[in-house]
């Protein structure tokens, strides 16, 4: 009876050992567990305004020698992040980049049909590309990747991004809990390289930048909207004996019930009088607005695009759309040195991609560019008609017949 149940547990091992050693023509080698390598613990964050001081403290904080801390400089960013304009400028530069197509191509330079659909279809090219694009303004990014199976039976590689306010990539420590003392040396765990991966631009966040003018933004607003209130609901006095409590409880119904504006009631021998301010309409508060608005246009996209209606032209958005396009570009080629040196050989090890693949854009060519030199070209050479209708769209069927003019002594015919 032994040697039987002894049968049934070698088999029943040799079924687990073969489905663990599996190789991945199909199956991953070693299919990652659903438990977070970094793990984090979750803290409340206070939404108290935030001034140049507090800046300036949390600089103090991240730029210290002996054990320096992010989480204060990064959570100040992320507030940053929340203005209006700031976010769309960036979100704007980003979306154009998600729009151009890509492809992992072999060493032949071949496109890798198989393995580029496996990759788009799994959805994490765009969360792993949005994190290499976010080190460039937020100084690094750190993600972790999963592979997992759908309720199909699918490999899907997950891709879950590390809170920056728990990471110092100086001392390459990670807080679980950013207001301790206790830390993990992440770049010495072995998961480090192959399902840990960091994106780091080794230079301050480009938000950092735009945290003064987002904060004088912020405080030009609220000066802004008080002087509304002022202008808009001014206060309101009665005078009245204050010491006789009946005047005094119908002096308060009365200016509870004229409205919302403040009011206030002084007895009859006081005087009431508001100080003579500065007469304004709220321009010096508009015109800092326009500042910071311009200072965070330039930072992100190089030039002012589609928001100075009153001086704007055509021309100058065109120009300024080349400047950002640029930009664009850089931010590929950062994406494609990110992907090609660490995300690729990370995605073989894991046993999700296989074979010497490339990630590689697909930039399109300026067709109004090339069609003027194709026209430009004409009149001196020979175009492939084939060329043109793979690149234009345009069907050529043969030469145009020139009319043919004939002299009928009274003129020329056709």
């Amino acid at each position: 009876m032994g040697t039987i149940l002894d049968k049934i547990a070698d088999g029943v091992k040799s079924i687990f050992t073969e489905s663990s050693n599996q190789s991945l023509s199909g199956e991953p080698k070693n299919t990652h567990n659903k438990k977070r390598i970094l793990k984090h613990k979750m803290r409340s964050i206070s939404r108290t305004r935030d001034d140049i001081k507090s800046w300036k403290k949390a600089l103090a904080i991240y730029e210290r020698e002996i054990d320096p801390k992010t989480f204060a400089i990064q959570l100040l960013w992320k507030k940053t992040m929340d203005d209006a304009l700031l976010s769309s400028q960036i979100e704007n530069r980003q979306t154009k980049v998600f729009g151009i197509d890509w492809s992992l191509k072999g060493g032949d330079g071949e496109i890798d049909e198989a393995q580029t659909l496996k990759l788009k279809d799994s959805g994490a090219a765009t969360k792993i590309t949005k994190a290499m694009l976010e080190a460039h303004y937020l100084e690094y990014s750190m993600i972790e990747l999963g592979l997992e199976k759908n309720i199909e039976g699918e490999i899907q590689l997950n891709v879950h991004t590390v809170p920056r306010e728990n990471i110092v990539p100086r001392t390459g420590r990670f807080y679980p809990d950013y207001t301790q003392d206790d830390f993990i040396n992440y770049r010495n765990l072995r998961e480090y390289g192959s399902w840990l991966l960091e994106f780091n631009s080794d230079k301050m966040g480009e938000i950092n930048k735009a945290v003064k003018h987002v904060l004088m933004k912020d405080f030009a607003q609220s000066c802004w909207a008080e002087l509304c209130e002022i202008y808009g609901i001014p206060p309101r006095f009665l005078k009245t004996n204050t010491q006789d409590p009946e005047m005094l409880t119908r002096a308060e119904a009365m200016m509870s019930d004229m409205g919302a504006a403040s009011w206030y009631i002084i007895d009859e021998t006081e005087e009431f009088q508001f100080a003579d301010g500065v007469t304004t309409t709220g321009d010096v508060y508009s015109k800092l607005i326009n500042l910071c608005n311009t200072e965070n246009s330039m930072l992100i996209s190089g030039a002012i695009i589609g928001q100075d209606t009153k001086n704007g032209s055509r021309s100058k958005d065109e120009s300024a759309q080349d400047v950002l396009w640029e930009l664009v570009l850089q931010d590929m080629l950062v994406a494609e040195e990110h992907w090609n040196r660490t995300v690729i050989p990370a995605l073989k090890k894991i046993g999700f991609l296989t074979g010497d693949v490339k990630f590689r854009y697909s930039i399109p060519e300026d067709l109004k560019e090339l069609w003027k030199r194709v026209v430009e070209a004409l009149p001196h050479y020979e175009i492939d008609p084939e060329w043109v209708k793979t690149k234009f769209g345009i069907e050529i069927t043969g030469k145009k017949q020139s009319p043919v003019m004939l002299n009928h002594g009274e003129g020329f015919f056709v």
